[in-house]
Formats: C-alpha cells, structure tokens, sequence
C-alpha cells in the first residue's frame, strides 16, 4: 500500500536515543528527566521510547492523551501540566502527580482523593518572571501552609516555568532562586520536597555552566527529546539525533509563473496585505499542505527549495528551477511549532519507520 501524504515519518529508535543521552547527561548531576508527551498528541509508542531511553516521568498538558497512554498499557508516573478545576475529579482517577497554582483547584483535588480514598501528589508552580503559570514568591509560603492542612494531597515538590510566554532565561540566578525557596519550604515546615523541577529544554545552557545546580533535581524536556535541540538559542545538543520527524507531502502543481501577480492587491484569506519580491519569470510548486495541516512557519524544507507563502490548504514553494514533478514528494525538517501542529492535525498521517 502506498504511504498516504501528507505524512510524518518517525523514528522511536531517534527518540530512544536522545532520552538516554539525556536521562545520562543530566542525571550525572541527579537530575531526573520527565518526558514531555504534548507535542505527540500523547503518542504511546513515543512514551514508551521515551521511558525506554530512562525517563521517570512522562508529563502532558492533557489529561486526554495521559488517558490514552495508560489504555494503550504505557507504565510510568503520569503527570499533569496543566490542572483545570473542571477535570479534578478525573485528575485524580488517571494522573499521579498534577502541577497546581490555585487554591480552589486543590482544594477540589483534595474532595475527590477523598472520596476514592486517595493521596493525590501536587508540585506547586511558582511564578519567577516568564509570567505564565505560577505563585508569586511571596505568596508560596502562605499557599503551601494551607495545602499542607489538606488531608488527601501531598505537596511533593515545587517548580518554575521559564522561557514559554515571557521569553525569559533559566540563568543561574532564577536556579537559585528557585532552589532557595525549596530550602525555605523545607525548613519552615519541616518536610522534604522530592522534587524541584527547574524548567524545560530551554535548561541547557544553564545546566552546561552550572558548577553547582543546587536544589534543582528535575527537569520536563520535550523539545530536547524530540527534536535534539535546546530551546534558548536553538541549536542542536551535541550527541543527538535532530531528524526523529520528518514531515512529507505531495506535488500538486508545478509551473513557470511571474513570482508578482497581477491585478489590484486586497486582504488574504487571513486578512493580511501580502508585498512580494520580484523574481521575474520562475518554476513555482504547489505542496498538499496548507495553514490547517501544520504551522508552516515551523517547516524547512530539507532539499533547495524555498517558501514563499501559504494559504488554508496550499503551501507555494520556489523549486529554484528544479522541474519537481506533480506527484513528486518534497520534505521538511520541523521546529517544535511545526512539529506540534503537524502531529496533532488529523489530515497528517502518521509512520513509524525504522532509522538507525
């Protein structure tokens, strides 16, 4: 059977790999890795290379996908990104450990634990500048006081989120900080936290000059694992694979073509006035590929072509006066955008191929 297109073809054994280098790397410093499943739509297969490769954790920011990771028989300590008030009750049925900001929300927790006769496990956000999720530093205190008078949650760690909304850098003073306020919880309520998950794949750089990393025992890496890059600069860890997706699609037209039209400039279909380059005469092609499969400003395309726009179902590429064609199969690397569009679009197949 021919291989549908749109696709995305993956490579588990890639992903395997970038893990346990990884789970290697940052466990030298005893820091234990959660893999960040988000961007596979909560792919089971990708789960499992992922624990394979010596990951702890698996953490998604949907309770669906861990849902569909624990039917499909994937064993590990499921944890929640994301916690929202209406999903509490099946928080604490399918997930291990949720990452919380709101009291409310606790508090709800707390209610249906109860009522299954649980102790449902909770990191606590703090908010040390990124300004996403997060309790501001003065308030952790207070907060973690009135959690710890729950009955059925167990406070079993704190973090931080950089480097997502804000932009802002895991540097070594936002570490410290981070492990300072660990220190104080600790010492204020006599508890010990398992776990201070100190951020992302954005994590790299500071992990790599850290002569110490303190209080600071966790990381959740999704981009890293995946795609082998780190999030602050954008380059490829040393060591891993940068190629375990790659996105392929169809030529659908390929003509010589003016490269300005013709006619009086309006809005697009996304309501946007387009300027262009003038390249004069040049063969242009068309891909099955459009804005609802994949975010196309996360693709490159890995032969010499260049993308010159797109709309809902068409991206229009130069082919550099390569005569692709139509039938013809173009390929893109992608970034973390394009990869999470591409993988949670259900125009995009998925396959699984075998790569060394």
């Amino acid at each position: 059977m021919k291989a549908l297109l749109p696709r995305i073809e993956i490579s588990l054994s890639q992903i395997q790999h970038n893990a346990q280098i990884l789970s290697e790397r940052y466990g030298q410093k005893g820091i234990s890795l959660m893999g960040v499943s988000k961007a596979t739509l909560g792919d089971p297969l990708i789960a499992q290379a992922m624990i394979q490769g010596g990951v702890k954790f698996i953490a998604d920011s949907r309770l669906e996908n861990i849902q569909k990771m624990k039917q499909a028989g994937v064993s590990a300590r499921f944890v929640l990104l994301r916690t929202a008030l209406s999903q509490a009750e099946s928080v604490v049925q399918d997930v291990n450990i949720s990452l919380n900001t709101e009291f409310q929300t606790v508090k709800a927790l707390c209610y249906y634990a109860n009522l299954s006769q649980k102790v449902h496990q909770i990191i606590v956000m703090v908010e040390l500048g990124d300004l996403r999720e997060g309790i501001l530093p003065c308030d952790m205190l207070q907060f973690v006081k009135k959690t710890l008078e729950l009955s059925s949650v167990k406070v079993i760690g704190i973090g931080c989120n950089l480097a997502c909304y804000g932009g802002i850098k895991p540097d070594m003073q936002k570490m410290r900080e981070l492990s300072e306020l660990a220190e104080a919880i600790e010492k204020e309520f006599q508890i010990n936290l398992e776990i201070v998950s100190g951020g992302n794949s954005a994590n790299y750089e500071w992990y790599e000059s850290a002569q110490t990393v303190g209080r600071i025992n966790n990381l959740r890496l999704g981009e890293s694992i995946l795609l082998g890059r780190e999030t602050v600069n954008q380059q490829a860890i040393p060591g891993l694979c940068t190629s375990a997706f790659e996105l392929t699609a169809e030529v659908i037209e390929s003509k010589e073509k003016p490269s300005l039209p013709f006619g009086e400039i309006c809005r697009d279909a996304f309501g946007n006035v387009p300027t262009f380059l003038d390249r004069g005469i040049h063969q242009r092609i068309i891909i099955a590929l459009g804005r609802q499969d994949v975010l196309v400003s996360g693709l490159k395309p890995n032969d010499d072509l260049e993308i010159l726009g797109s709309s809902s179902d068409h991206v229009v590429l130069d082919s550099r006066h390569r005569n692709l064609k139509i039938g013809s199969e173009v390929k893109f690397s992608l970034d973390y955008g394009g990869l999470l569009s591409a993988m949670t679009s259900p125009f995009v197949s998925k396959q699984f191929i075998s790569c060394a």
